[in-house]
């Protein structure tokens, strides 16, 4: 009798119930070939494609810069800005770092491993100290979109949030960026969770630490960072940028 039931059901199904399966098999084909179609006319788009590139980008910033100017007058800190911007380009060729935007008091440059762009970030502050300044300094790994010598992209907005949370004299950079010069030998110290305004998610950011093992962060970490980097701080840990 077992073995007559899947005879007798057999029997019992309707055809419309049988026909509907073909017809099943068919959409999901229609299905698969859109899909492949689709994903087909994005890998050929060759010239999208190629506007691409995986870089890392270093922001620095000139902290207090708005005293400076009180202090020296218009022209005295022009003259202290070229300086510092000579001094940047010198370390940005000897480091392989190509420079993209100079912005006020804020400079923007791309290197093509992280290891360089941290090394670099290093030297430039050092000898910003020697002219008396103070960098605020910032780097993120990601791709980022050509148009000719600029860049554009979330990897550009996310620098720019990292930079923007670092503190006086500290080079502060993403998880990324740490995963990928991973073997280089430089050692990090870590600064929790944040949310960068704009982008999604959260980032575990990290101060890269010098042949010293310090951060050479003028200000501690904790409360009176936060407040210095102009972010809030939650219970816990996470950053948010104000604005």
């Amino acid at each position: 009798m077992a073995s007559a039931q899947p005879r007798e059901w057999a029997r019992s199904a309707s055809p419309a119930m049988t026909s509907t399966i073909p017809q099943r098999m068919k959409r999901r084909e229609r299905l698969d070939v859109d899909e492949r179609n689709r994903y087909t006319t994005w890998f050929e788009d060759v010239t999208s494609l190629g506007r691409r590139v995986l870089t890392t980008v270093l922001f620095t910033d000139i902290v207090g810069s708005t005293r400076k100017v009180i202090e020296l007058g218009d022209r005295g800190w022009s003259q202290l800005v070229e300086r510092h911007q000579t001094g940047f380009r010198e370390q940005l060729a000897r480091f392989g770092g190509q420079e993209v935007d100079v912005a006020g008091d804020g400079l923007l440059a791309t290197f093509g491993t992280a290891t360089h762009g941290i090394a670099c970030a290093f030297t430039v502050r050092d000898r910003g100290r020697e002219l008396g300044l103070e960098l605020r300094t910032g780097l993120h790994t990601g791709e980022c979109e050509l148009d000719g010598d600029r860049i554009h992209g979330i990897a550009v907005h996310t620098g720019a949030r990292v930079a923007a949370i670092a503190c006086p004299g500290e080079v502060l950079v993403s998880g990324t960026v740490r995963d990928v010069v991973a073997g280089s030998g430089i050692r990090f110290e870590d600064r929790g969770l944040h949310e960068l305004r704009g982008i999604p998610g959260e980032r575990r950011l990290f101060a890269a630490l010098g042949t010293d093992g310090s951060s050479a962060c003028s200000i501690r970490p904790g409360r009176k960072r936060r407040r210095a980097a102009g972010v809030s701080l939650s219970p816990s840990r996470r950053v948010t940028m104000p604005g």
